[in-house]
């Protein structure tokens, strides 16, 4: 199928074919109609992705200085490659589709094949959309004024924000599409509307609203407010403008009575004036896309839905009051359509300034989209004595740790669930072909090995598919967020006769192997490890118990598997001190026990600064000390003949994939199924332990 997407390095918009997305749990499976071009925020992802990498550096001042972090603390070679491959990216456009379900996912009870819906798809023939962003459209209404219903809601919130009373005086700065709907939906709610517009064009289609407009370039915009409200000043300002000027908070600030209110729901310089705003006690709020629910993944990917009484409007109830109005003819937006563009003429709308031509643009899709399962980058023919992969997950760890590793094997899938990324990295690393859907991979009878890179709480059904079909398994960890995932992977590994490893890629470290060797003596020892993690946002899926299971269950698993390595000894009981109670907390202290009475200790902190180095670990026994700092220096203390080993910074990521294939030809594993089994029981108990309070045994 074709999908419109941008090429952020050049800026170039392109049709691209992709995979057919898969219908997923909670979701539905669109063909689109008709998709809606947003003027205002597509134009900006276009300005940006073709202004020059200086240009993107001065107006990112924030992400130029975790940049700058990032080298001092990873090294410059690694930033680069990290910022290269973030500019590689493809991105998306569109979020305002109307299409035909076509399959529904599985809990998904309020939709069939055959409804007719609106979404914040992208511009896409098929789309796979989650339940509480789509809405069926009322039978009156035409896919042609339905695909106006998302920024519809994207306005209809900052009224909602501005709470306006019948005849209160509203000014709506700038009129594109969002400030047109903006002022269409206010006059409905019985407001006097004045339009602040420089451009005749829109003052006119405006003003056919029956509203009053003004051209600041002409007239006084604080004189003509002033004339119309007697003198009081405006109740309300939504400012729907896109500038980066700060004169425009200013203006909204003058013309607005005392105790007024002023929303933003486009983007514009924000340099307040205090002056301006204490004389007045104005309030000034920035509006959030479509409404509550917006960029909450427990609303948007798991469908959990505000209690109405609580929260009477959300994204998805805006979506239906919209469709409402539509239906009853109190929105209008007949003056907005123009002759719709077929997908394949997207230059049209893209090329140049072409978007600013209509204040609306709409895109045509065909009756029926080629349904692919697989998209074919390129050809490519394997040895047959070689091993053939394949990749499932293309996420930014695919991007920017595992596909560069896999660069010299012959990776023959790349799969994700959207399709676009794969598609995007496939050709890069020279794999012949992109799906969608993971199957198509664990059909092939070529591909031998599996590798799962996928959201942490798809690892163990994954993994256990693939073995399952007969395919040796490497699964990024962890390998599964709870006991039940854990028991599933076992049952199907006892029974399959092909090989499991999971990615503790620390122990293949050229420091962990050269500390192992220095160690094995077979006496007991202690081991502390210091992670310095960093924050994560604060709705991060990692953090998610249901998706990532937590940092402790998918990020400090690697330092436990790390100590149970360096030991040599299965660990035995766990005891996890926490700053809270949250099983999903980054901060804590897990205190291991191991069978030959060694100790180890892994403090993970997310609370420290993120220029201070991340991992250090600390190795006593026997008289001796190991320190590992950041996985770029060892230093010994008390060996004969050591004292320091460099070798830069190796976290052992193409170790790991060096010794996995050479494992897989020789018939052995990597990390013996027993030590995987340990360490994941281990960390689960470290889980346990905080809701407990007590030390858990590890079985």
């Amino acid at each position: 199928m074709k999908q419109l997407a941008q090429h952020l390095r050049t800026g170039a918009t392109i049709l691209q074919e992709v995979p057919t997305p898969i219908v997923k749990k909670g979701c539905v499976l669109i063909r689109t109609h008709k998709t809606l071009v947003s003027p205002g925020t597509e134009k900006m992802l276009l300005d940006f992705s073709r202004a020059n990498l200086l240009s993107k550096v001065w107006h990112n001042a924030d992400r130029t200085r975790e940049v700058l972090r990032k080298i001092k603390t990873e090294g410059l070679l690694p930033t680069m490659r990290a910022v290269s491959n973030k500019l590689d990216e493809l991105l998306p456009l569109g979020y305002s589709n109307v299409g035909e379900v076509v399959a529904v996912g599985e809990g998904v009870l309020d939709f069939k094949c055959g409804d007719r819906v609106v979404s914040n798809g992208p511009h896409a023939e098929i789309v796979c959309v989650p339940v509480n962003l789509v809405c069926k459209i009322p039978a009156n209404v035409p896919d042609e004024e339905a695909v106006f219903t998302v920024l519809g809601a994207v306005a209809l919130q900052g009224i909602r924000l501005l709470e306006p009373a019948l005849g209160e005086t509203v000014v709506v700065i700038g009129l594109g599409l969002i400030g047109w709907l903006t002022a269409a939906l206010l006059k409905a709610n019985g407001c006097q509307v004045i339009g602040v517009e420089p451009e005749n064009e829109r003052l006119k289609l405006a003003a056919d609203l029956g509203i009053i407009t003004v051209n600041p370039q002409t007239q006084s915009v604080e004189n003509h407010i002033r004339n119309v409200t007697d003198g009081i000043g405006a109740d309300g300002v939504i400012i729907a403008a896109s500038s980066k000027s700060d004169k425009i908070i200013s203006q909204a600030a003058n013309i607005a009575r005392k105790r007024g209110k002023i929303v933003l729901t486009g983007n514009v310089g924000l340099k307040l004036n205090r002056a301006e705003f204490y004389k007045k006690e104005l309030t000034f709020q920035v509006s959030c896309s479509y409404g509550p629910g917006r960029y909450d993944p427990g609303y948007e990917q798991e469908a959990i839905d505000y209690p109405v009484s609580f929260v009477r409007w959300t994204e998805n109830r805006n979506f239906q009051a919209v469709l409402e109005m539509l239906s009853r003819g109190l929105l209008n937006v007949k003056p907005l359509l123009s002759t719709p563009v077929p997908l394949d003429d997207f230059t049209k709308i893209y090329a140049g300034d072409a978007m600013k031509k209509n204040i609306a643009w709409t895109i045509d899709y065909a009756k029926v989209a080629e349904v692919k399962k697989i998209e074919r980058v390129q050809s490519a023919l394997f040895p047959p004595t070689e091993i053939v992969s394949g990749v499932i997950g293309a996420g930014n760890y695919a991007r920017m740790t595992l596909l560069p590793a896999l660069k010299k094997s012959n990776v023959k899938y790349l799969g994700c669930a959207g399709g676009l990324n794969a598609v995007e990295l496939a050709p890069k690393y020279k794999i012949p072909i992109a799906t969608a859907d993971y199957h198509e991979i664990l059909a092939d009878s070529e591909v031998s090995l599996v590798i799962i890179a996928t959201r942490h709480n798809l690892h163990a059904k994954m993994a256990a598919e693939a073995l399952a079909a007969g395919k040796h398994v490497f699964v990024e960890k962890p390998l599964a967020v709870n006991v039940a995932e854990l028991e599933e992977v076992i049952a199907v590994w006892e029974k399959s006769e092909a090989s499991l490893t999971v990615g503790f890629n620390r122990r293949f470290s050229p420091y962990a192997t050269k500390m192992k060797s220095l160690l094995d003596g077979g006496a007991p020892m202690n081991v502390v490890i210091t992670v310095n993690a960093g924050a994560l946002p604060e709705h991060a899926w990692q953090n998610n118990p249901a998706i990532g299971g937590g940092r402790i269950i998918g990020e400090a698993c690697h330092f436990i598997d790390l100590v149970s390595f360096l030991t040599g000894s299965p660990i035995t009981a766990v005891c996890t001190n926490a700053m809270s109670g949250s099983t999903t907390c980054e901060n804590a202290n897990i205190s291991m026990r191991c069978a030959d009475g060694s100790t180890g200790v892994v403090n993970y902190f997310s609370n420290g600064h993120r220029s201070y180095p991340k991992e250090r670990v600390e190795v006593y026994s026997q008289g001796r000390t190991l320190i590992l700092d950041d996985f770029s220096k060892l230093t010994g203390y008390g060996f004969k003949g050591f004292s320091r080993y460099r070798a830069g910074k190796k976290k052992g990521h193409q170790e790991q994939f060096e010794q996995l294939f050479a494992a897989i030809k020789s018939g052995k594993t990597l990390i013996s199924f027993d030590e995987i089994v340990n360490t994941s029981r281990a960390t689960i108990a470290a889980v346990e332990s905080i809701r407990n309070t007590k030390w858990i045994d590890v079985p």
